[in-house]
């Protein structure tokens, strides 16, 4: 029988290199105690010593040491430590002896410690190197920022990974499910399918420590983005009679397609895939994020239609493709953002040059084919992921690749690259390498899984569908470059194609929306993120649909307008979507830009009760309408069929506003309160131009994670207690201990504000 359990609380933290800490025999009393999952760099200040591609913030060498026990002699059983991801440059020890060193910080691994760990107490040591931070085009974060997990089963057991299930057929009627498992010597293997009600659907049994198995499943519930339905396998491995392991496998019955001349094709239903990119930090958190963080994010994206995700670009937290499953999301799953040239890594700013070059193209050559397995077999299992990216933007002009077919070339981000860098040298890697790299990706991945298409996403399609590069794919993914839509699919009539990254304007929908052959797209963001910033003091990126708080943006209410067929409308002040806000706020007579995002033909626009005009929205206006009128104190009211928006001047902060996302919590050390803090006026409206520094305190056995308010350019360290709200609202995170109470969150500003909210923590 498997035995399963989460190693990620009471860990000890050194900030700092430490030999001697790999000894078990080492004495760890004074280092800090931390809960996994943990980033480092988001304990630290912001610097603009620090790269401003990486948030500004540090990394370094640290250690982490765990001792925990094993209650029986595990003579006779299997024993194994799985890491969910690790950033990065891991080497790791189990009771002073070395079990390996991992590069990759965004990829799962794990070891078989049976020969080394023994009842009573055990010690693990993981040493961490994070020094050179400009190693990225976006914030990594520092440390172990996934779970880690002991297993301990039989002799007899399933490998790692080593149970792949899929659906053969699938309709209303029936569908076949086919199971590849692999074991450790077990001899005897029984699969039982459980609806979601926990009633028996299918089962069956084979022969031998590997094989293959069929279930069938009649009037089966498919999976979908709008019915997110998952069954269980519940897989076990016996040897000589005696059951050794046990595995437990979500399941999605589904099947899909892309076709190149109609598009994408779920249970044979033909749907447009409505995508947003997602890097995997949370602002205050760094890399930590917590699945109900993630659920929280998703919840707002599915109210603007959106139902695909790209995990741009690496590997995800698994807890992230768990709530995709669960919450009825397709993943686009990508491996890698470099191959063996190491990209530009803007450190002063971007486009600042000269540029570094540190990250994953020094660790590539070696260590690409375990990383890639590592998440093919990780992911798999996700009905969820209908994609396999191996990799982002590999092509781009000049970074490194050249290619004699282009003397000169700018591509997406060369604002300020200078002239010498634009030109093709014959002393630069030559961009022919690519098509050799991709066709042993694309085999590696085709060897673990036929099941989904394999695809890059290719920032110079001009070239790489003329190097051989695109053909090595089964989808050509297309990063802004909507405009070789046309002649490409006449050039490549057997190839699918699909915007992997594309901007916000309506025009780039449009050219998915009026092609049938066009499967979808995937906005550059859904989610705000730290890093890639355009300078000091700005510490984000300021791409995405949500902040960093996971509130709404503009660009969120333009693409509600175009994704979703109830009447909508939504005003936002400002010069253009990036820079709009959702406040009508101002001196008198200062003219301001009001757009009106909607998916009706027409608005009309309200002034303190006074009609300004009636404008063409929707479809045919790139869903929105903008007017230019002075700014008078009051109500703006804009009107469509069968929807109406309100923005009114806010007033003074008169009282504070907790809005917790529940109020009953697990005391499991693990479960994560998210409560908005919101000023409000004295008339009910948010005190968005009234913004104040609040202070939190927290009464019982909680910890508070975080506070962020999503401002681009706030630099308040995210360790302190104090942080001002940005447009009237902020939002803390909160974690439990372990022991059961009460918990009171007291807010409060320097002028006697306050307020406060009780949470019952219960026995997990």
């Amino acid at each position: 029988m498997a035995e399963k359990q989460l190693l990620n609380g009471n860990w000890k933290f050194y900030p700092g290199d430490e030999p001697g800490a790999d000894f078990m025999g080492y004495d760890d009393s004074a280092w800090r105690t931390v809960t996994l999952p943990h980033d480092w760099s988001v304990e630290y200040p912001f610097s603009r010593n620090n790269a401003s591609g990486t948030g500004y913030l540090p990394g370094g060498t640290a250690w982490y040491r765990k001792h925990f026990t094993l209650t029986e002699d595990p003579a006779g059983r299997t024993v194994r430590l799985f890491f969910g991801g690790v950033y990065k440059h891991a080497k790791v020890w189990i009771n002073s002896y070395y079990l390996g060193f991992h590069a990759y910080g965004y990829t799962s691994f794990g070891y078989d410690i049976t020969p080394f760990v023994r009842a009573g107490e055990n010690v693990i040591s993981v040493r961490v190197e994070h020094n050179d931070v400009a190693d990225s085009r976006w914030f990594t974060g520092s440390g172990i920022w996934r779970d880690v997990t002991l297993e301990v089963t039989g002799a007899a057991c399933f490998d790692p990974y080593g149970i792949f299930v899929r659906t053969l057929h699938a309709d209303t009627r029936e569908a076949v499910l086919k199971i590849d498992y692999a074991s450790a010597g077990a001899d005897r293997v029984t699969f039982e399918l459980a609806d979601a009600a926990g009633n028996p659907a299918a089962s069956a049994q084979t022969e031998g420590a590997k094989g293959t198995a069929e279930l069938t499943v009649a009037e089966p519930a498919l999976w979908s983005p709008d019915s997110p339905v998952l069954y269980t396998l519940h897989c076990r491995a016996f040897k000589d009679g005696k059951l050794t392991d046990t595995a437990e496998i979500p399941v999605g019955i589904r099947v899909f397609r892309f076709d190149p001349d109609h598009g994408f094709f779920l249970n044979g239903e033909n749907m447009k895939i409505k995508g947003v990119c997602v890097h995997h930090d949370a602002g205050a958190l760094g890399a930590a994020v917590p699945k109900p963080v993630w659920e929280r994010r998703l919840r707002k994206l599915k109210e603007c239609g959106c139902n695909a995700i790209r995990t741009a670009h690496n590997p995800p937290d698994p807890l992230l493709l768990d709530a995709c499953d669960e919450m009825g999301f397709l993943v686009m799953d990508e491996a890698f953002d470099e191959w063996e040239g190491c990209k530009n890594k803007w450190w002063q700013g971007h486009n600042v040059y000269p540029p570094k070059h540190f990250g994953y193209a020094e660790d590539f050559p070696q260590y690409h084919r375990q990383d890639l397995e590592s998440m093919i077999l990780r992911d798999r299992n996700h009905p969820c992921v209908i994609l396999w990216s191996i990799g982002n933007e590999v092509d781009y002009p000049n970074d490194p690749y050249v290619t004699p077919l282009f003397q000169t070339v700018l591509g997406n981000n060369d604002a300020n690259k200078p002239m010498a860098e634009r030109m093709y040298d014959v002393r630069k890697p030559d961009a022919s390498r690519l098509t050799a790299v991709a066709r042993e990706l694309t085999d590696i991945v085709h060897s673990l899984d036929l099941t989904r298409p394999v695809i890059s996403a290719m920032s110079f399609p001009e070239l790489s569908t003329r190097t051989g590069f695109a053909e090595t794919l089964d989808i050509f993914g297309y990063n802004y470059r909507e405009k070789f839509y046309e002649e490409d699919r006449k050039r490549f009539p057997a190839f699918a194609i699909i915007g992997s990254e594309n901007s916000h304007d309506a025009e780039c929908w449009a050219a998915v929306r009026d092609r049938e052959d066009i499967s979808g797209q995937f906005l550059w963001t859904g989610v705000d993120f730290l890093g890639e910033c355009a300078g000091w003091p700005v510490r984000i990126s300021r791409a995405g649909l949500l902040d960093l708080t996971g509130a709404e943006k503009p660009l969120f209410a333009w693409r509600r307008a175009m994704w979703t067929a109830e009447p909508y409308v939504r005003m936002a002040v400002g010069p253009n979507p990036w820079d709009q806000c959702f406040v009508w706020n101002g001196e008198p007579g200062e003219m301001k830009t009001i757009a009106c995002y909607s998916n009706a033909e027409k608005v009309t626009l309200y002034l303190n009760g006074r009609e300004i005009s009636t404008l063409p929205a929707g479809k045919e206006a790139g869903y929105r309408a903008e007017w230019a009128l002075p700014y008078e104190e009051g109500e703006l009211r804009a009107v469509a069929e069968g929807a109406e928006d309100v923005l009114r001047t806010p007033g003074s902060a008169a009282r504070l506003e907790l809005l917790p996302d529940k109020s009953v919590l697990k005391a499991d050390g693990r479960d994560v309160l998210q409560t908005e803090i919101i000023l409000r006026d004295a008339k009910g409206g948010i005190a968005a131009a009234d913004d104040r520094t609040l202070t939190v305190q927290l009464l019982g056995d909680a910890e508070i994670l975080g506070m962020e308010n999503g401002k681009p350019d706030d630099l308040t360290p995210y360790s302190e207690r104090s942080r001002s709200t940005f447009r009237g609202r902020m939002l803390l995170y909160l974690r439990t201990g372990t022991v059961p109470g009460k918990i009171r969150l007291l807010v409060s500003d320097r002028n006697g504000m306050e307020a406060e909210a009780e949470f019952v923590a219960e026995r997990g």
